[in-house]
Formats: C-alpha cells, sequence, structure tokens
C-alpha cells in the first residue's frame, strides 16, 4: 500500500532537487563575460615593498617607494599605490631635491618612466629650502615638469603659513602659485 503522504513528500523533494539543478546551470557567455571583467579589473603584476630608480643619462632623477605596488594594463598601463607612497627627486643624486609623501597614488607610465602621478590623502611636498606644502589632493605632471591642485593647500616657510585653494608649481616645488590665497600669517611678527 502506498501512503500518500509520504508520495507526496517524496514528489516535493523531486521537483525541488530538479529545480535547483536547473538553477544553477550558468549561460557560458555570462559567465565568460564575468572573467573578463574581473581580468580587466585585476592587476597583472602586484609586488611588495618596492624601490623603483628612474634615471636619465645614467643619472638617478627620482626614486619611488612604496609598500604596495599593482601595476594594470589595458588601453593605458597604469599603477596603483593603495598603501602610500614616497618619492624623492634629486638633481645630483643622493642629495634630495624635494620629496612628496602621500597616502594613495596612481599613476600613468610608459617606456620606464611616469607620464603623469595623482596622489590623495595626506600629501606632504617638502623642497630642498624646507617649504612644505599639505594639501589632499595633487597631480604631478612629469612631461610638463609641473604639480597643481584645484583643492585647498597649506604652504609653511620659515617665514610665514599661507593658506588657499589650488596651486600650481615646477615640479621641485621651487616656485610656485597659490591661486585663491585665504589667509597668511607672517611667522616672525607673530612670536615676538
Amino acid at each position: 500500500m502506498i501512503n500518500v503522504k509520504n508520495s507526496w513528500t517524496l514528489f516535493s523533494f523531486v521537483a525541488l532537487v530538479l529545480m535547483l539543478l536547473q538553477a544553477c546551470e550558468n549561460d557560458i557567455e555570462k559567465v565568460n563575460e564575468i572573467i573578463a571583467d574581473s581580468e580587466k579589473k585585476a592587476p597583472v603584476e602586484s609586488s611588495t615593498d618596492v624601490e623603483f630608480l628612474y634615471s636619465d643619462s645614467a643619472q638617478i632623477q627620482m626614486k619611488l617607494t612604496a609598500a604596495k605596488i599593482d601595476r594594470f594594463a589595458g588601453e593605458k598601463n597604469y599603477f596603483e599605490t593603495p598603501n602610500g607612497l614616497h618619492v624623492f627627486f634629486y638633481d645630483n643624486y643622493p642629495v634630495v631635491k624635494t620629496q612628496l609623501k602621500a597616502d594613495y597614488g596612481i599613476g600613468q607610465d610608459s617606456t620606464n618612466t611616469i607620464d603623469r602621478m595623482e596622489v590623495k590623502r595626506n600629501v606632504v611636498v617638502i623642497n630642498e629650502k624646507g617649504d612644505k606644502l599639505n594639501t589632499e589632493h595633487l597631480i604631478w605632471d612629469a612631461k610638463k615638469k609641473r604639480i597643481y591642485t584645484k583643492e585647498f593647500v597649506k604652504i609653511t616657510t620659515k617665514d610665514e603659513v599661507i593658506w588657499g585653494n589650488g596651486l600650481d608649481a615646477d615640479e621641485d616645488f621651487s616656485h610656485y602659485e597659490i591661486k585663491d590665497v585665504k589667509g597668511q600669517i607672517n611667522i616672525k611678527d607673530s612670536i615676538q
């Protein structure tokens, strides 16, 4: 004798298993699309505790150090330093002319040189005179040899502190212009 209640339970169980098996079927085109998208976003190379030296005519011009660098390939090659970076600029190695630190960087590079770099969060630039720039965003255009931002900046020299919005400077931060000065304090006057 067949128990109707047990056969209904068996039928329900079989139907559920068939639905689950059918639901687990993947469209191969969708799978390939997902894999291709993830490969586009994944780095082609990832390195830790990195030090890059850039030279011109056998003279070291710049050293970049970073805890981690991820390189990406595609229409444009670029790299990211998600855990910060420290860049040293030289005229005569090993004498540092200017240095730059930031918590994050992204740069475009070609043929073993950096073309352009954008740095963010806790950006600090110090030149050989000791002038110090603080901002949250800065762009370095290596081809034009310029650094610039439209963000808030604070520049501290031995004589004054200047605040403003926007900055344009040469890449070694020896000559700069604050676009929209918001305030200035003469340090010598305020100490006396």
